[in-house]
């Protein structure tokens, strides 16, 4: 069986469940899933770009934004950063739902939280054509003043009671989604969650469509349409995307030969392995160990 994996999100002190991510092309700070990496999880996320542009992918919807822009992602909600201009840098705010919430079955969680984190909310873009997203945008810079600094005395505080403003404003201008998601839209996210959970799982083996397609108690060919609509991509093409993620964070954290890696993300034969390294980044897998900035393009 399965299991399907959410993000594991790593919080410094589990009694305050509040992070904040620094993304460029080069680091994730703390480490996490960053750039290019197609992810989900139970907490909700505000995503402000600091420098640069960034596209972000949303249940397959592109968005694109500038410096100073930013976006709410609802929980569970599979997404990835896919292009992130060479300089540019964002910030993404990661917290539970119940910080919102003050305390199990409020009044607060039944009038101002789940309508909204239960129901067909997928995104919510927020770019500075208001009155509101200024004061959002405002406040969202603010907290990021607040974890960039030395943390001082009640600082949690000071973050907590950003977060619930910022929350106040934001649901007090835009409206309730009608019900819950579609349940076939939830099905197929359901399905697509379940075989790139097994391609997590499994990459570093054979892994075949059939296996792949079977996970989710799909055809192959309908496994592939399911791909193809929310990840913009094949199975197949997904797991080799993936096998090279993971071999670059072992030839800048090894000193495994270029071989070795190759066997360890799955990849049979070596050559297969430094053909398609080149394809998705522009250089050999030696190269990419050797440069100063490994994820940068020329």
């Amino acid at each position: 069986m399965v299991k399907q994996l959410y993000e594991d999100i790593l919080y410094s002190d589990l009694s305050f469940p509040y992070i904040m991510y620094t993304h460029t092309r080069h680091a994730s700070i703390p480490e996490g899933r960053g750039f290019n990496d197609l992810h989900w999880h139970e907490d909700l996320q505000i995503t402000l770009v600091t420098k640069g542009r960034l596209v972000i992918q949303i249940n397959g919807i592109d968005h694109t934004l500038e410096r100073g822009q930013a976006i709410l992602i609802n929980k569970r909600i599979l997404h990835i950063t896919t292009e992130l201009t060479h300089d540019g840098q964002y910030v993404s705010f990661n917290f539970p739902e119940k910080l919102l919430a003050f305390h199990v079955d409020s009044a607060m969680e039944k009038n101002y939280v789940l309508p909204y984190t239960n129901s067909s909310l997928v995104s919510l873009v927020i770019k500075n054509d208001s009155e509101w997203e200024t004061q959002v945008l405002d406040m969202l810079w603010e907290m990021r003043e607040t974890f960039s600094a030395e943390k001082k005395w009640g600082w949690e505080y000071e973050i907590s009671i950003k977060t619930v403003q910022l929350w106040f404003v934001l649901i007090s201008n835009i409206s309730v989604p009608s019900g819950e998601t579609p349940r076939s839209e939830k099905r197929q996210q359901e399905r697509l969650q379940l075989m790139l959970s097994f391609i997590h799982q499994n990459y570093a083996h054979l892994v075949t469509l059939r296996e792949i397609a079977d996970v989710a108690h799909l055809s192959i060919s309908e496994c592939t349409r399911c791909f193809k609509k929310t990840a913009h991509m094949t199975p197949y093409e997904y797991l080799i995307k993936y096998r090279i993620k993971k071999s670059k964070d072992l030839l800048l954290s090894t000193n495994d030969t270029v071989t070795e890696i190759a066997e360890k993300v799955g990849f049979n034969h070596v050559n297969h392995f430094i053909q398609s390294f080149r394809k998705h980044e522009e250089k050999t897998p030696k190269e990419f160990r050797c440069s100063p900035y490994p994820d940068s393009h020329a």
